[in-house]
């Protein structure tokens, strides 16, 4: 009876207008902000290790700006997974750094999309996806009514989905090496085993090693993906990926992170714990 209930009230929500569920959406930021001590601390806890004062006036307009973009990020999760999908596409209103893509289209090499917890990063995937077919990892989410609705959202285009296990890996390998394209979270935290400590704003977070092993695998271009939320519709960017053999894959990723994350910080999602310790894994020696 839940589960047809939240499906509903989805679906509903999807028929908005998108300006409508944003401003509900800051409103509802502002509600968990107020109603979770925990969230609330681990948002002014990630800023404040990013190097954003929350002492400062612009900290304070960052922070204000966080909670209200996180609501935003909720709201919107309907329409982009429940309208049309020419009409979702039909909201992104520039693309900056397309060129890369187009390059290694050009060249006939497959193509690594890492998207992280920044902007619409559901549209994100589905903006690659009407381009050539891509294989997206996805792990279920806690709530089951919601995985349907995930699956239907994300599965359009040329999308397919795989499981965070050991056969949607065997998927990615497959499709990189048939020239085709898949889209990971770099910033999420992999299970224990499947990744390493490396510095993320200073200080260590478990990153997942996939990435470099995809790439050496495959010589594929790897692109960090992110849709910036605008006031009437989004802006995608593009950013090319250049690894090399002389450092860690993980610090390349998680300094390129730092860096689109600079873009538009107010969008970035600072109450994912991204300094989690996985089960099973040691703590670094400089967790703070």
């Amino acid at each position: 009876m839940a589960n047809s209930l939240f499906k509903f009230i989805f679906r509903l929500f999807s028929l908005f207008p998108l300006r409508i569920l944003h401003g509900l959406g800051a409103v509802l930021g502002r509600i968990s902000y107020a109603a979770s001590p925990g969230y609330a601390a681990r948002i002014r806890e990630n800023l404040e290790q990013a190097g954003y004062s929350l002492k400062s006036e612009e900290g304070r307009r960052l922070l204000s700006a966080s909670i209200r973009e996180a609501g935003k990020g909720i709201m919107e999760l309907p329409w982009v997974w429940g309208r049309p999908y020419e009409k979702v596409l039909g909201r992104v209103l520039e693309c900056v750094g397309l060129e890369h893509f187009e390059a290694a289209q050009r060249e006939g090499k497959s193509v690594i999309y890492l998207t992280p917890h920044l902007g619409c990063f559901e549209l994100a995937g589905q903006y690659c996806a009407q381009h050539r077919p891509i294989v997206i990892l996805y792990r279920k989410p806690r709530l089951e009514w919601l995985e349907d609705a995930m699956c239907k959202g994300r599965g359009r285009g040329n999308a397919r989905l795989a499981k965070a296990d050991l056969s949607g890996v065997r998927l990615l390998y497959k499709s990189l090496k048939r020239g085709e394209t898949i889209g990971l979270l770099p910033d999420q935290v992999p299970s224990g085993g499947e990744g390493v400590w490396a510095d993320f704003f200073g200080r260590p977070a478990y990153t997942m090693t996939l990435v470099g092993r995809l790439a050496e695998a495959s010589d594929a271009t790897v692109l960090m993906v992110c849709a910036e939320r605008r006031k009437h519709g989004y802006v995608m960017h593009f950013e090319p990926l250049q690894l090399n053999n002389e450092e860690p894959v993980a610090e390349q990723i998680n300094r390129a992170l730092e860096k689109i994350i600079r873009v538009c910080p107010s969008q970035y999602l600072w109450s994912y714990n991204r300094y989690k310790v996985p089960a099973g894994v040691e703590p670094p020696e400089r967790n703070a």
